[in-house]
């Protein structure tokens, strides 16, 4: 749950150790092992980004652009 009381799925995809390596896969920066999104282990962290779910006045942008894709 994030700090704003929005639930935020405990997955791979959720947590702030996961890296995308040059040929698109994804990674976990503790366990250095290929992971699928709905995976989960002990060492979840809640994604810098996610911390802050639910918070009012901001938009969603795609990741590199000034395109908003929320308002």
């Amino acid at each position: 749950m994030s700090k704003y009381y929005i639930k935020v799925t405990k997955c791979c995809a959720s947590c702030a150790h996961k890296e995308i390596d040059e040929m698109g896969e994804r990674t976990c920066k503790v366990t250095k092992q290929r992971t699928e999104p709905s995976e989960r282990c002990r060492k979840w962290r809640m994604a810098k980004g996610l911390q802050n779910a639910g918070k009012s006045g901001g938009v969603v942008r795609l990741k590199g652009t000034t395109e908003v894709v929320i308002r």
